[in-house]
């Protein structure tokens, strides 16, 4: 279904539907209007697929279509649909719409126009356009654009690190090192990958190193716990029996080789650990002296006591 000039369709069902030659349908009125304004030419061709005809094909209502074109008014499908595809504020609306506009399903590289899924099919249809580079609907079709020769830039300048047009090439950019930028494209790719491959490394390295801080740091919490149990035992022998396993356990690991641990709350916590231990041995001296000084204060009572008379 064309609109009323020759370059667009219309958005409406198809009204008075007909099937040309060549297998595609339009309104009967919308391909009348079309087919006047190449009566000059001699022949008449597809708007899709620009397939000719001579002469002029008569033009018979397709009866199949005009029933399931009733069907869908009736049902609301195409209403429901085109509801979908209106263009919102944020989307890429094609540029071949004249009144609604719909939403963009792919924009042309070599048109530099983005197009609704109804005006795309003749880039899928017709071999004029099978060259057609098709990519995801972009509002920055304007940048791969000359400024300068109004060009696509199909080129890249490694001498000056920018993407250049061919006339660019052979004016301010002639004689410089010049590939295309799908070869450039294609070089960079593979040292983005290299790239990316050498970050997860580090990640993974970093992520080990981590684990292993982690764990040092879980064992000097439970042996800081330890102590700090230990600190407040009052029996004189189960202190000195705790103290002298703990004094058998091995020192904390060595920290130094790990690079990514926060110094500050590492050394924060062995000093505490040093203080603590430092008071454990006060404690554990004390103790000692307390308790060699009541075995003498007992030695001399036990001297000092008359011994009891036996009995005759």
């Amino acid at each position: 279904m064309l609109a009323e000039t020759s370059h667009h369709y219309c958005l409406d069902l198809l009204k008075d539907p007909v099937t040309i030659p060549c297998g595609h349908s339009y309104c009967m009125n919308c391909v009348k209007i079309y087919w006047d304004e190449e009566d000059q030419k001699e022949t008449h061709s597809c708007p899709q697929c620009r397939q000719t005809f001579t002469p002029r094909p008569a033009l018979v209502r397709n009866t199949v279509i005009a029933d399931l074109v009733e069907e869908t008014k009736k049902t609301g499908l195409q209403a429901a649909k085109a509801d979908l595809c209106h263009a919102e504020h944020e989307d890429v609306s094609c540029d071949f719409c004249t009144e609604t506009k719909l939403k963009a399903v792919k924009s042309c590289l070599q048109c530099l126009v983005s197009y609704c899924e109804q005006h795309l099919q003749p880039h899928y249809e017709s071999s004029a356009f099978k060259k057609h580079k098709l990519v995801d609907p972009s509002q920055k079709l304007q940048e791969i654009m000359c400024p300068r020769h109004n060009e696509v830039m199909k080129i890249f300048c490694r001498t000056d690190q920018q993407c250049i047009c061919y006339l660019c090439s052979m004016d301010e950019h002639k004689g410089h090192d010049t590939v295309s930028t799908a070869a450039e494209m294609s070089e960079k790719q593979t040292e983005l990958k290299e790239r990316e491959m050498d970050i997860e490394r580090k990640i993974k390295e970093k992520e080990k190193s981590l684990k292993v801080l982690q764990q040092e740091i879980s064992e000097l919490r439970r042996r800081k716990a330890e102590l700090e149990q230990l600190s407040h035992t009052e029996d004189p022998t189960q202190f000195l029996h705790n103290y002298t396993l703990l004094s058998c356990l091995s020192e904390a690991p060595d920290s130094a080789s790990i690079n990514i641990h926060p110094e500050s709350y590492t050394e924060h916590v062995a000093a505490a650990v040093s203080e603590t231990r430092e008071k454990l041995q006060d404690n554990v001296e004390w103790t000692i002296t307390a308790v060699e000084e009541t075995q003498g204060d007992v030695l001399n009572c036990q001297r000092q006591s008359p011994r009891p008379e036996l009995n005759s």
